[in-house]
């Protein structure tokens, strides 16, 4: 048996971002409206209870849409990647990324969802970003679905609740697939899939106001996701046997407040509830747990006959997720002090330390989490989401010295390595972000993730133009040494 020392000959390094929180361009193109363009900024937040920020009812979806305009509204503008993928493109070749993940907005290529055709110029934008990538080697790797969905179908539909979705879901999928079957090997389905359950308009598309049921509501959407998840593989072997499919999950490992029994059976239950997501799509089947799980919150998930045997026929090639944090557990959670989040809020662990944005910082936690998802599926893993949110300063000289950036990923690269020596199969790492962007949870452009950094402020105002960090030297030392020289 190898003992493994380090990444594998061919680990794919590179960085990732989200085409709702880069591209901008919302009313260029063709595009339509998507969920991510009825989120506003606010100055003023709560990092603790997020997700009231990001609550979405029927008033604001009508305030959003009657107001045609960016101002006001982060992800309509992003950092403008869609007239600028080139340059960005080459300061990602400049790092020697061997991978860049992204994602297609899908109201981009299908304007209202349910379009008979779809928009070509969307289309082209497409080809010319992968014909970009090609031309410096580096693989794409794409998510289909990444909070952008087609507001007409949650208008029409109430998103993934309604089982009518599906078909718009593997059309789309089917026709970008058959588009760039040459230019992507590697395709994820849905982004974070348990966030429909965490934050149902975010992940589902799901207008709470227009439900009796929020929990019920919320299930029924992620069976929706699964059944469209498991037909889209399906269809993507038929297009290209040489494809790779992949899941995605937030991952959420949860450790026990204390070593009362009680409060060790409420992190395992929560991580049951997190690992649900990855049970379905990886074994092809719910876990057993959450029949007593439904039972207890009333909540009765309708399935149509054969669903469970499309679930259970069509299963991903990897599992990929995100880990930035891990969370703590009690059954009185009440009873400790609560940090905040991204898209949650925690108990806070007096053995970590936090963020200015609450995040508990963990890399051991990571390896962690790389052990128990190989331990349960034996697939191949890909931590395609991994980075620190942070305010940059810019230095009088021009340098950004984001010394605890490198930090960060000094850290946890070193436990993915561990990881890698302890036996798992890892197949690459892309740090999130790339390059700055608007935040996904609270839409600010100060909480930057990249290593490249964007000339614009919360409001909007700036350049735009790029400069590198000094972590943006550290990380392409890394990349060129597969990993070895992490100082």
């Amino acid at each position: 048996m190898n003992n493994r020392q380090g990444f594998s000959e061919g680990f794919l390094w590179g960085g990732a971002i989200a085409a709702n929180q880069a591209e901008g361009a919302f009313d260029v193109g063709g595009k339509g409206w998507s969920t991510a363009d009825m989120v506003p900024y606010f100055e003023k937040k709560d990092y603790t209870n997020l997700r009231e920020l990001m609550h979405v009812t029927t008033d604001k979806v009508e305030k959003a849409m009657a107001h045609y305009s960016s101002e006001g509204y982060p992800k309509r503008y992003g950092v403008d990647f869609y007239h600028r993928f080139r340059e960005d493109i080459a300061l990602f070749a400049e790092l020697g990324f061997k991978t860049f993940r992204l994602s297609i907005n899908w109201p981009r290529i299908f304007p209202n969802g349910y379009d008979e055709q779809p928009n070509e110029e969307g289309l082209r934008f497409y080809d010319e970003v992968f014909d970009e990538l090609r031309k410096y080697n580096i693989e794409p790797l794409v998510t289909l679905s990444h909070y952008e969905m087609p507001m007409s179908l949650v208008l029409k539909y109430n998103g993934w609740a309604g089982r009518e979705v599906i078909e718009h879901f593997v059309r789309y999928a089917e026709t970008v697939m058959t588009r760039y079957k040459e230019k992507v090997k590697y395709w994820l389905t849905f982004n974070e899939i348990n966030t429909t359950i965490i934050e149902p308009f975010t992940g589902g598309g799901i207008i709470e106001d227009r439900v009796d049921n929020v929990m019920q509501a919320s299930y029924q959407a992620l069976h929706h996701q699964f059944v469209a998840s498991s037909l889209v593989t399906e269809r993507a072997r038929q297009i290209n046997p040489e494809f790779q499919i992949g899941c995605m999950l937030a991952r959420m490992i949860h450790y026990p407040a204390t070593s009362n029994p009680e409060d060790v059976l409420q992190a395992q239950i929560d991580n049951q509830l997190n690992l649900l997501h990855t049970d379905v799509q990886v074994r092809g089947s719910y876990p057993s747990f959450m029949t007593r799980y439904w039972s207890d919150h009333g909540i009765n998930v309708i399935m149509e006959p054969g669903d469970e045997q499309i679930l259970r026929k069509h299963t991903v090639d990897f599992i990929s997720f995100s880990y930035y944090t891990s969370l703590v557990s009690a059954v009185n959670p009440e009873d400790y002090g609560v940090t905040g989040g991204n898209l949650y809020s925690t108990i806070k662990n007096p053995n970590l330390e936090r963020t200015e944005w609450g995040w508990q910082l963990d890399p051991v936690g990571l390896r962690i989490a790389l052990k128990e998802l190989y331990d349960r599926y034996q697939l191949p893993l890909f931590v395609v989401e991994n980075g620190l949110g942070a305010k940059d300063k810019v230095e009088e000289d021009g340098s950004i010295q984001d010394d605890y950036r490198i930090d960060y990923l000094r850290k946890h690269i070193t436990q993915m390595k561990e990881a890698v020596m302890d036996g798992v199969e890892l197949m690459g790492y892309t740090n999130w972000g790339a390059i700055d962007i608007i935040s996904a949870s609270t839409s600010e452009m100060s909480k930057r993730y990249g290593v490249i950094y964007v000339d614009q402020d919360d409001n909007g105002q700036g350049t735009l133009n790029r400069f590198k960090k000094k972590s943006f030297d550290w990380y392409q030392k890394v990349i060129a040494s597969n990993g070895k020289d992490l100082d």
